[in-house]
């Protein structure tokens, strides 16, 4: 029981089934038994119900990805590409949809489409055997389905795609459907991608400081591994100042917590909030931008990781959470560089953050 990936060097062969994980791919959000491997092919089983998903080892920006996968009746489901570790995975990644329906105009919720936003240039599906091809080369991205072109894009001039994440998971998504796949071969391509960590582990607690502590709840900032949790009263804030920049992480917090994203920051007043507040009916709930603009409340849920992204350049701001726009502006009046602040502002509702990362712009 063997599945060959073509990595930097030859193809290479190495056991398929190893408990719950086939080749270092886990079965996620969903029960083991979703997935299994049989003589060299990867099946699908009722379990796979959405979310479940089959997740690759390891993280890819640029890659080079082929497969086969099997149509015959009913078919739902999909071929997962720089997905997020949490949140939705179509929305803050790529998804090609694999779909049995040959549609004679394409849409963008056809099989093969980059759903579900970019239909595809034909459906090229047959029901049996299909040959996919996926070359992700930031900002191109070309998708082949039976040796036909079916995608050839530019993901900088795309509205929607040029905010998606450029580095994650490829994963196999069935939806309950009888799924097969074979054949499955990833060649990473050169990273040319370039973030400033700002928090994985407790040696990057270096890189902060606390500030506006209040005593009568002081706030405490503390690394458990990769998470970074905070509970009290008081920010944690960046040594360095950032003018223009990208920002992302992933946050979660107890019911009806209460925080915010601090930028341009020269301590004190001045500066810009994004409220963290999970209280759809705030006045300024989640994603918002505090006293300026409320944000589309978001899809998230206590307790659970969503995908925070924001964008600062010049006069205007955008956030994106779990793959959505909640919340843009465009007439920030202080365009001086600053600090980021995580702010702790509510004692005994602790918020929680991983993967801090951010971007010069």
């Amino acid at each position: 029981m063997l599945l060959t990936r073509r990595l930097f060097a030859p193809v290479l062969a190495a056991p398929l089934l190893r408990g719950n994980s086939i080749n270092g791919w886990t079965t996620e959000d969903g029960p083991e038994s979703s997935y299994y491997e049989k003589d060299g092919v990867i099946h699908a089983t009722p379990a796979s119900e959405y979310p479940a998903w089959l997740r690759s080892a390891r993280q890819y920006e640029n890659f080079d990805l082929s497969m086969e996968w099997f149509s015959k009746g009913w078919m739902d489901g999909g071929v997962y590409f720089a997905a997020p570790e949490h949140g939705i995975k179509s929305r803050c990644g790529f998804k090609v949809s694999l779909f049995h329906q040959v549609d004679k105009d394409p849409r963008t919720n056809s099989a093969l489409s980059i759903f579900p936003v970019v239909a595809p240039k034909v459906v090229n599906v047959r029901p049996e055997w299909n040959a996919l091809r996926v070359r992700m080369s930031w900002p191109k991205l070309q998708v082949w389905s039976n040796g036909e072109l079916v995608h050839d894009l530019d993901c900088d001039v795309h509205p929607e795609l040029k905010y998606k994440l450029r580095r994650g998971y490829v994963g196999l998504e069935s939806l309950s459907y009888p799924h097969r796949w074979r054949n499955i071969k990833i060649e990473p391509l050169p990273a040319t991608e370039k973030w400033e960590s700002l928090f994985t582990s407790a040696a990057d607690l270096e890189k902060w400081e606390l500030t506006e502590v209040v005593q009568r709840a002081p706030a405490k900032f503390e690394a458990f591994g990769r998470i970074l949790r905070s509970d009290g009263l008081g920010n944690l804030t960046t040594k360095e100042k950032y003018r223009d920049f990208a920002l992302r992480m992933y946050i979660r917090g107890t019911h009806q917590h209460n925080g915010g994203v601090l930028f341009r920051s020269q301590g004190g007043r001045e500066r810009y909030e994004i409220q963290l507040h999970d209280v759809r009916e705030a006045h300024y709930p989640t994603g918002s931008l505090y006293f300026h603009q409320r944000a589309k409340y978001p899809e998230i849920e206590s307790q659970q990781w969503f995908l925070f992204q924001m964008w600062v350049k010049d006069a205007w701001c955008l956030v994106r959470i779990n793959g959505e726009n909640v919340m843009e502006y465009d007439r920030l009046e202080n365009l001086q560089p600053g600090f980021i602040e995580l702010q702790a502002h509510q004692a005994g509702r602790w918020m929680e953050y991983k993967e801090i990362e951010v971007k010069r712009l």
